[in-house]
């Protein structure tokens, strides 16, 4: 029998990523096992699917108090106690210094084709936004390893979206989502199945 994939889920905002790796455990076709989820925002709406899933959660903030490498600990030291093998970025809009330790174990998925539409502040509609001022006719999602550099770090998978002239940001957002909702499991089964071969 293999095992599942214990993992961390790191959220910002509204957990649509989170909640579509919940609805795919649950119907049996994603093994993995979301040991901790953590977000750095208190109100988060993820944190509500979190509860309702019954996941462990807990909240850390960037405060300005706090140095890059303190967050980054308070970030990583219950992964590692709750046993992690990879943490995941679901929409986590903080920077976080990866450690020594987690290097090619964190993973993000970024709703354009990087490098083009990537860096700070590229997140959410802003994405497509630009895209389609850009007059791109494809896009798409890419999922990869995340180093200390925003939207960096080696390419896993890319899928591709076309544009479509009567886009509006919202519906190539949905679009790429739907890709984003295949691509991320994806990666995460293959990660599975590596690990049961270990």
């Amino acid at each position: 029998m293999s095992a599942p994939l214990p993992i961390a889920v790191l959220i910002s905002g509204g957990g649509t990523t989170l909640r579509n790796l919940i609805e795919q455990i649950w119907d049996g076709s994603l093994p993995i096992e979301i040991r901790l989820v953590i977000s750095s925002n208190p109100a988060a709406r993820g944190l509500e699917f979190a509860e309702a899933a019954g996941l462990k959660s807990l909240v850390v903030e960037k405060k300005k108090e706090l140095s890059n490498e303190e967050f980054s600990n308070a970030i990583f030291a219950p992964c590692r106690a709750a046993g992690v093998q990879y943490v995941v970025m679901g929409g986590f809009l903080k920077h976080v210094l990866i450690p020594s330790d987690f290097q090619n174990r964190v993973i993000n998925i970024h709703p354009a084709l990087l490098p083009k539409f990537g860096g700070k502040g590229m997140y959410g509609l802003k994405v497509h936004e630009a895209v389609i001022a850009a007059g791109e006719k494809i896009t798409g999602c890419t999922v990869h390893f995340v180093d200390n550099e925003y939207d960096h770090g080696p390419t896993i998978l890319k899928r591709q979206v076309e544009v479509l002239p009567a886009d509006t940001p919202e519906t190539l957002q949905a679009r790429v989502f739907a890709a984003e909702c295949e691509a991320y499991p994806q990666i995460l089964r293959s990660l599975a199945a590596e690990f049961n071969r270990v």
